[in-house]
């Protein structure tokens, strides 16, 4: 009888600890790409050892297990602020921050697992240049399969690390999915070539980037606002997840947001913007307050976070506030977070008391209806409201009309003050990159940001700190190439290249013979 054996190559002299601990701190390494440190060089180089290390490990089994930790270190690094919400009540729930972190990181990192599998089962030894390839284009499916399978998770893409960097235009034409691409082509590139070949490695690397800087410099620049454009003031009234809903303190928050709402500004204001829940009653209950917020806001509209029931049904919501207090319009949160905003298994979950970290009503919130546009007036034309982390879906802008601009509110006081806030601040740059729109971005300890549609902050409230901060609503520029097609074109051509790559490269398993 006969059954297949996987080849193998030479281990490179490297010992099998060694291997291991380098595959660790590359994948570390090159989580340093993402903020708050920004260091995408660093994740290109340390990328390109973590491929070169699987690509030569000398067993499938050794490739996967390289990789696996390769991604979990990565991913344990980029997500680090994961452990943040579970000290918010850290001798209820802090217990649990270690494990939720790992369990995020090594299961995000078994998506990547198949790319190590396939490219070495399939390719020969020796074409290591084609074992690369397809591990690349492997990876970047699996990348964009992690946006989309069960709720999605499009955080902290390879992609993401070129959001600091002069790269940030080409997501105008491929998006989050076409950076990563980039990011670990050019990656694949450096690992085939080697330690042996350096000049030609650091070709691979600035050649790209330079073409990448003249295409930056040669995209439109984001006209400055009309004299007579709409001003926009963004409120952030600082209020510390742990204090944000103790009885004593909420009058405290609601009272600060009112007096930064009726600040004297240079000149008068169209709207106003509070974050997320920073109404501290139902919004079906909240006459009073309503009232309040429109003499603080002396006749502009005000966008408020409120929390509401429509019928039984929780929601996180964003009220449109007339001049007069009135509701004019409401958008419903759609994308809700797991474990935060409700708990998977439902009637179960609520039955055993399990409840969200984040969750405030009854039930957990309740998804609303989906993407929409929220029509302002003439001045502030239409808007594209996102609540949280809905800022990071790409996807969603693709399923209604153009926007004029968008808008996101957050409370990222969940998510600490190191690395979450950042990078929240930085996909929401990434989407106006994308879109070529601006975006403002209201937050409830920061960062609250004026975003040009060129993904450039213009205008920010540092974290921390109560104030309010008043901008012209910046130009918004012709759709971009990615605004008009989306991600199929990536998809469909990392997935013929891929396959191309396999079947130009296909071996069959040697064989052996057992007695």
């Amino acid at each position: 009888m006969t059954k297949p054996v996987a080849a193998t190559v030479p281990d490179g002299g490297a010992s099998s600890v060694a291997r291991l601990g380098l595959c660790v701190l590359a994948g570390a390494s090159a989580g340093l790409g993402h903020a708050p440190f920004d260091l995408w060089l660093v994740t290109l180089i340390a990328f390109a050892v973590l491929l070169r290390l699987v690509v030569t490990a000398p067993s499938l089994r050794r490739a996967a297990v390289l990789l696996w930790l390769g991604g979990a270190s990565y991913f344990a690094v980029s997500l680090n602020w994961l452990v943040e919400p579970f000290m918010v009540d850290a001798a209820a729930t802090g217990w649990m921050a270690p494990f939720a972190l790992g369990a995020m990181a090594g299961g995000l990192a078994l998506l990547w697992v198949p790319a190590a599998w396939i490219a070495l089962r399939f390719i020969m030894p020796a074409a290591m240049g084609a074992r690369l390839a397809a591990m690349v284009g492997l990876l970047v499916l699996a990348e964009m399969a992690r946006a989309v399978i069960l709720t999605g998770f499009p955080w902290a893409h390879p992609g993401h690390v070129l959001i600091g960097a002069p790269l940030l235009a080409l997501a105008g034409i491929a998006g989050a999915h076409g950076l990563t691409l980039i990011v670990l082509a050019l990656a694949g590139g450096m690992a085939y070539l080697g330690p042996a070949r350096p000049l030609p490695a650091i070709l691979v690397l600035v050649v790209p980037l330079i073409g990448a800087i003249w295409i930056d410099a040669a995209r439109p620049a984001a006209s400055p606002p009309a004299r007579d454009a709409p001003i926009i003031r963004l409120v952030q009234p600082n209020a510390p997840q742990h204090l944000k809903w103790r009885e004593d303190m909420i009058p405290v928050f609601f009272e600060r947001a009112l007096d930064l709402s009726a600040q004297a500004g240079a000149a008068p204001v169209d709207l106003i913007i509070w974050p997320e829940t920073s109404l501290p009653v139902l919004l079906e209950d909240s006459g009073i307050a309503r009232m309040r917020i429109a003499a603080a806001a002396d006749g502009a509209m005000t966008l408020v976070g409120a929390q509401r029931f429509q019928g039984f049904q929780p929601r996180n919501s964003l009220a449109l506030l007339d001049g007069l207090g009135a509701v004019d319009a409401v958008y419903d949160k759609h994308r809700l977070v797991p474990f935060g905003e409700y708990m998977p298994g439902g009637m179960v979950a609520n039955a055993l008391g399990l409840r969200g970290l984040a969750e405030r009503l009854d039930g957990g919130y309740v998804p609303g209806a989906g993407p929409a546009l929220m029509p302002l007036g003439a001045r502030l034309g239409q808007v594209f409201p996102m609540i949280c982390y809905e800022a990071i879906f790409a996807r969603d802008l693709a399923q209604t009309a153009r926007p004029d601009w968008m808008v996101q509110v957050t409370n990222d006081a969940w998510f600490g003050s190191f690395s979450g806030p950042y990078q929240h601040l930085a996909l929401a740059r990434l989407r106006a990159a994308e879109q070529r729109l601006p975006l403002l971005r209201a937050a409830n300890t920061g960062v609250s940001a004026v975003i040009d549609a060129r993904g450039a902050i213009v205008a920010m409230l540092p974290l921390n700190m109560a104030g309010a901060l008043d901008a012209p609503l910046p130009v918004a520029l012709p759709p971009s190439i990615y605004a008009r097609i989306g991600d199929p074109p990536i998809f469909f051509l990392v997935l013929l290249a891929t396959s191309a790559i396999l079947a130009l490269s296909w071996r069959k398993p040697p064989l052996r013979t057992c007695d």
